[in-house]
This record gives structure tokens, C-alpha cells and sequence, in this order.
């Protein structure tokens, strides 16, 4: 059985608040968390609409760093109606936030990712924003992606010493991202390090040493259906989709992009249909524990290159691009 985790980076935008935009909290929750367009919602309610529709689990991340602006309000609305049908709620953290603070936890320090931090200063955020993500009626989380997957290796320490069980912050479809975890790019299946398993995020080969990684932006719907497949063939204990709370809006426009929400449904549909695929969360233990015992393994390869995958992905991308 394959476990595939549905993932959502849940956040409020710290860019539209740092330009004068969705100052107010309910105006930016519309635009980055709800997604309410002419044509309906695209955010978090949409997309637990359709996963129940097919009776999947999602993973909300939820980033709980704008309570320093606006209080706890915001985040419990984040925070119930997830939970309240059945969803997993986990951690994430943006520390763009910092900027804009009432009151610093870390004084004046500032920073766009966790890595620009000591492990001092990290561990003071992290336990920051458990308190926060808990007072907001979250259970403790067990499972944490830093914001721009922006993590190091002391990050690792500092959710080890808070009993956050499990990373995936590590992204090896991504070749330049803001993470400075010290994986190497074959690190492909979970592996554990410094007392927490990272489960990286899924990935496909790419033309020469490219790679791809397994977003809901990034794949079209026939990558999505062969990377997956490609994980259950090849026995992996998961495989790990990202997406975001705002992925199906253009939020210049207040559209929906069509194509993205098409592909979301229809990726649901098809998983809800495939013997020996599971959509999972963080809070089953059996599972967990199959995970926290796994290896990295040498001879994991990612899905191969395929020409005509690539082809359909970039008709679709200019297609979304020009109508949406």
C-alpha cells in the first residue's frame, strides 16, 4: 500500500501585507486562504469539498506566524473548520512575519527563512509557533515544513527536541531552492536524521540532470498519474504532493485557473480510484512508525524523463498562463 500525502501550505501572504495590500485579516484570509473569485471558492473549503467528495485526507501546514500581527483569531479560523471535518493539521512557519510584529519573539531579529537563523533563535520560533498553532485548537504537531522550504540541518535538532516527529522541508526535484538541509540528491525516500524523519518531497527525472517536483503547479495531470504509479511500483514507503491554499487563484485577478482546479479534481478522482493508494496523515501510528524505521535507499531512481509528458505539461502551463 502506498501512502500518498495530500499537503497544503496554509499561510496568509506576508508579501501582500508588506505592500499595503490585505492589511486587514479577513481580506487577506479571502484572497490566500478562502480563494473567493467571481466564479466561487478555490481555496482550503474547495479543496476539502472535493478531497471529501472522494474520501481523501488532507494536510493543512498551517503557518501560525501572523498571529504576531493580528492575534489568534485568524489562525483558529484556519485551524477549526479543518479539523472540525476531519483533516490533519500540522506546522509551518513563514518568518517574513517577524518584520511586521506588535511583539518579537527573538527582539529585532529578522529573517525570510529559518536557515538565516541560529539554532537558538530557531528553536524560539518553533516553540513559538506550537504554542501559537495549539492555542489555536490544533493538537500538538508532529510533522513540520519550513516556509521557501527554507530548513537546515538545525532545524532537524530543534524539531527533535520539541517531539516533532517528522520534517518535509526537503525538496530534491527543486535544483535551487532557499532549503540548506544537508541531503544530497539522491535522497529521495524517507530518512532519519538528528531524531526526526524527513520525507521529502515527491520528484520526476527531467531532461539531463533536471528534475521536477511533485506540485500541483509544477505537473501536469499525466506526471501526477505516472509519478505516483511510479512510487508504487517501486515499493516507496510515500509519496509527498504540495500544494497551497491559494494554488488555484490568481490573486491579481481574482480568477480561478481552471486548468489547476480541473487537474486537482480529477488527480483526486483517479487516486480515490487506485488499488494499493492511500491518502494518509501524520496521526497514524501504524504508519508512522513504518516510516520512522525506513532507510534511505541507494538504488531509489525517480521516474524518468519522458519528452512527451513534458511537451503536454508546457501546453498546459502557457494555456493556464494566457486564459487565467
Amino acid at each position: 500500500m502506498l501512502p500518498v500525502f495530500l499537503t497544503i501550505d496554509t499561510e496568509f501572504s506576508s508579501g501582500m501585507f508588506a505592500r499595503g495590500e490585505g492589511r486587514d485579516w479577513q481580506d487577506n484570509f479571502a484572497r490566500c486562504l478562502s480563494c473567493e473569485t467571481t466564479g466561487g471558492e478555490v481555496g482550503i473549503f474547495y479543496q476539502m469539498d472535493v478531497a471529501d467528495r472522494h474520501g481523501l485526507k488532507l494536510v493543512f501546514f498551517v503557518d501560525p506566524m501572523p498571529a504576531l500581527v493580528w492575534g489568534i483569531e485568524p489562525i483558529k479560523r484556519v485551524v477549526g473548520p479543518v479539523l472540525d471535518r476531519g483533516h490533519d493539521v500540522q506546522l509551518h512557519l513563514h518568518p517574513e512575519w517577524l518584520a511586521f510584529a506588535q511583539t518579537n519573539p527573538l527582539g529585532t531579529r529578522t529573517g525570510r527563512n529559518l536557515a538565516d537563523f541560529t539554532r537558538e533563535e530557531q528553536l524560539v520560533l518553533l516553540a513559538w509557533a506550537v504554542e501559537r498553532l495549539t492555542a489555536a485548537g490544533a493538537p500538538r504537531p508532529v510533522a513540520f515544513r519550513a516556509g521557501n522550504y527554507g530548513a537546515d540541518d538545525n532545524t532537524l535538532h530543534c524539531l527533535g527536541e520539541l517531539g516533532i516527529a517528522f520534517d518535509t522541508s526537503f525538496p530534491p526535484g527543486i535544483g535551487r531552492s532557499d532549503c540548506r538541509l544537508s541531503f544530497g540528491s539522491e535522497t529521495i525516500l524517507p530518512v532519519a536524521r538528528h531524531g526526526v524523519t524527513e520525507l521529502p518531497i515527491g520528484a520526476i527525472g527531467g531532461r539531463g540532470l533536471r528534475r521536477r517536483h511533485a506540485q500541483l503547479t509544477a505537473m501536469s495531470q499525466w506526471e501526477l498519474r505516472s509519478a505516483t504509479r511510479h512510487a508504487q511500483r517501486s515499493d516507496w514507503p510515500a509519496f509527498v504532493l504540495v500544494s497551497h491554499s491559494f494554488e488555484m487563484m490568481n490573486r491579481a485577478r481574482g480568477t480561478a485557473n481552471r486548468i489547476v482546479q480541473t487537474r486537482f479534481e480529477r488527480y483526486c478522482a483517479w487516486l480515490a480510484a487506485q488499488p494499493g493508494i492511500e491518502t494518509c496523515d501524520f496521526r497514524d501510528a501504524a504508519r508512522n512508525a513504518r516510516l520512522a524505521s525506513t532507510r534511505d535507499h541507494q538504488a531509489a531512481r525517480l521516474m524518468p524523463y519522458n519528452p512527451a509528458r513534458e511537451i503536454m505539461r508546457i501546453g498546459e502551463q502557457a494555456l493556464a498562463n494566457a486564459l487565467y
